[in-house]
């Protein structure tokens, strides 16, 4: 009998619980509280060319690869579930100044260098496709291959795929305390506090969830992404109403939702969506994304036994499907091509099999 033990039970690791049951391990989740941490509170943007900026190619090719898997990945979760995971189909970039709008226009030059066709819009062509938008928005980048799913039906979803597997809440404190013939560690950003040298890091995340009220004007039908002084703020559709992100801050593992941290991200997004101000605000919440040097996750061998499926950093739910697909097959002793970009070796501290 193969024996897995999967250290995580965030989305990745039900994920990678899931697929490799299917293969034929018998599977054990190890999480003191399973489907919550960071994928608890993502956003849910799959956006690899929106996100992406020149000299990020290893980026880019690895996230459009892993957006490729999402619509199989989606229709397996959705016949389980019976719900649907996508709440956007498109995503629009916005300006606010001219140095911004002339971002916009590198990415859209770069990505087409890539075959992506990512059309720059003028103020009026914003308008046209987000007319809540303020009018202050002075250009748009519009994704159209570039949806969001909702993170609380991928994780409803997958704790119902992952029904039939042992799920121990309980920490584990060293791996090789577990019996298993192999091992995955996906603790997200507490991976390397079980694996010494590991780079992975936590980066604190703070989201609103609004709530949509009566007579207010509803919110936009895309991901709305933008940067107001210099922060990020994201906007992405909810059944109920709209999430908006987010903070980034490296303060360890702190997940305390500060005062300032909301003050910013409302102030930042009715810049954006002034009629935001009339929404219920319903959960304010913060998360530790694991995050690496390169923003490439660690998918690949520690040593002999464990292999590691962690480090997603902001593009979690991104990457998520991809890696529920590579697992399995580094599991079987296959070292698929979109795996050698993110193998843990690329560090050279790890380059020798593992610091520990």
């Amino acid at each position: 009998m193969r024996t897995l033990a999967v250290v995580g039970g965030g989305a990745v690791g039900l994920a990678v619980a899931w697929r490799a049951a299917e293969a034929g391990w018998t599977v054990t989740i190890y999480d003191p509280e399973p489907a919550r941490g960071a994928s608890y509170v993502a956003g849910g943007m799959l956006a690899p060319l929106s996100e992406g900026w020149p000299g990020e190619e290893r980026v880019l090719a690895f996230g459009s690869a892993a957006l490729d898997e999402w619509p199989a990945f989606a229709a397996s979760m959705q016949k389980i579930s019976g719900e649907t995971m996508f709440v956007a189909d498109e995503t629009l970039t916005v300006a606010l100044d001219g140095a911004d709008a002339e971002d916009l226009r590198t990415v859209s030059d770069w990505l087409a260098g890539f075959g992506h066709d990512l059309r720059v819009l003028d103020r009026a062509g914003v308008r046209a496709l987000e007319p809540a938008l303020a009018r202050t928005v002075r250009a748009g980048l519009h994704a159209k291959t570039e949806p969001a799913i909702d993170n609380r039906r991928v994780l409803r979803a997958l704790q119902k795929a992952c029904a039939g597997i042992e799920i121990r809440t309980e920490t584990v404190v060293a791996l090789d305390d577990l019996p298993h013939n192999r091992i995955v560690l996906a603790a997200g950003a507490r991976s390397a506090e079980l694996w010494p040298g590991l780079p992975v890091r936590p980066v604190k995340g703070e989201i609103l969830r609004l709530r949509h009220r009566p007579g207010v004007s509803p919110a936009p039908t895309r991901v709305i992404r933008a940067r107001v002084h210099g922060r990020q703020v994201y906007f992405v559709p909810r059944a109920d109403g709209i999430v908006v992100g987010a903070t980034q801050y490296e303060a360890g593992f702190d997940t305390t939702v500060t005062v300032g941290g909301v003050r910013d991200l409302i102030a930042d997004a009715e810049t954006i969506l002034p009629g935001i101000a009339e929404y219920e605000l319903a959960e304010a919440n913060a998360g530790s994304r694991p995050a690496t040097p390169d923003n490439l996750p660690l998918l690949g061998h520690l040593d002999d036994r464990v292999i590691a499926a962690t480090g997603h950093g902001r593009n979690g739910m991104l990457t998520l499907a991809l890696t529920a697909a590579l697992i399995p097959a580094l599991l079987d002793g296959e070292t698929p091509e979109a795996a050698e970009v993110a193998a843990p070796q690329r560090f050279p501290a790890l380059s020798q099999g593992g610091v520990r």
